[in-house]
């Protein structure tokens, strides 16, 4: 037992030495409550408006919040960072910790996924997400549904982050579709669609000036207060980056990359993994190293290492 306690602990060394040359610890972002989007094309847009011109789009894989960020978060980031509090923090109907963070501008969305060591999605993301591989209109289908969505203040409040099981995108996101707009990282340019890019769009270089009030990002998703047409998950809609109007219904969630920061996002799992595994706390490497499998299935080095953390258990 002690010549395996020693072997294993070089074993652990051994490894957080190389992976320690590899990771930069900036890039530490939890996955957990993030589902995966693999790469793969899809048809970004609709017949529905001009600044929808439907076209082509290949993403490479990503992950993106399975839920809106909740006030709980946001109050941990605001007490981490000292961050101020958004508009409406203290509205008893928008408040509960469980419920979408509202009153938040793009600048306080961008710096609250920056400290998660996240990012905010691009639209393209954002609509894929929301359509699925099947392009649906909603991220439950093609028809209108008001028992899978919080829309047209028929609520009368925002609802905590994880309701609507029933409306989940095809790819596990929840209410991706009204409870708040969400701002996501590109500028808007009514024409953009006509010019975009097809690989990993990123959005113009700057955004539209309505009426000289300044360029404007874009929100997508609709809102507790937002007509049904909103819903719509090709849907455009924008505001000035720097504005929280539409505020009680404006929120947002976060992104990541599944190659090149996501990679390292991976990595920190199996890095928890042998802290663990050092210190002999078996069922924290056990849950740490599941959710590095869970994001690189097909790892050989993961599984040796589950299968050496499952023996301990079972010992």
């Amino acid at each position: 037992m002690n010549t395996f306690r020693f072997t294993l602990k070089t074993f652990v060394f051994m490894a957080l030495t190389l992976l320690f040359s590899q990771v930069t610890p900036a890039l530490a972002a939890d996955t957990t409550d993030m589902v995966l989007i693999p790469k793969g094309e899809f048809t970004m847009g609709s017949k529905g408006h001009s600044d929808e011109l439907p076209h082509q789009v290949v993403l490479d894989g990503y992950y993106i919040d399975k839920y809106e960020v909740s006030n709980g978060r946001y109050r941990e980031f605001m007490k981490t960072t000292g961050h101020p509090a958004p508009a409406y923090w203290d509205d008893p109907r928008l408040n509960e910790p469980d419920q979408p963070v509202v009153g938040v501008n793009w600048h306080d969305a961008n710096a609250y996924c920056e400290w998660a060591g996240k990012r905010l999605p691009t639209e393209a993301e954002w609509e894929h997400a929301a359509k699925g591989p099947g392009g649906s209109h909603f991220p439950w289908g093609h028809t209108i549904d008001p028992t899978k969505a919080n829309y047209g203040q028929n609520v009368g409040k925002t609802m905590p982050v994880n309701s609507y099981p029933d409306g989940v995108s095809h790819f596990g996101a929840y209410n991706m579709a009204g409870n708040v707009f969400e701002w996501v990282s590109d500028w808007y340019d009514p024409d953009y669609f006509r010019v975009s890019t097809a690989y990993n769009p990123q959005g113009p270089a700057d955004g539209y000036n309505f009426a000289n009030q300044g360029p404007v990002k874009v929100l997508k998703g609709g809102s507790w207060l937002a007509p049904q047409t909103s819903l719509h998950s090709s849907h455009r809609f924008w505001n000035q980056p720097e504005n929280n109007s539409y505020g009680v219904g404006l929120g947002f969630r976060c992104a990541a990359s599944a190659d090149g920061k996501g990679r390292h996002v991976v990595k920190y799992d199996f890095m928890h993994a042998l802290i663990s595994m050092g210190k002999e706390q078996w069922n924290d490497a056990l849950k740490s190293i599941d959710q590095a499998i869970k994001s690189d299935p097909n790892n050989v080095e993961y599984k040796q290492t589950r299968a050496i953390i499952m023996k301990q258990i079972e010992m």
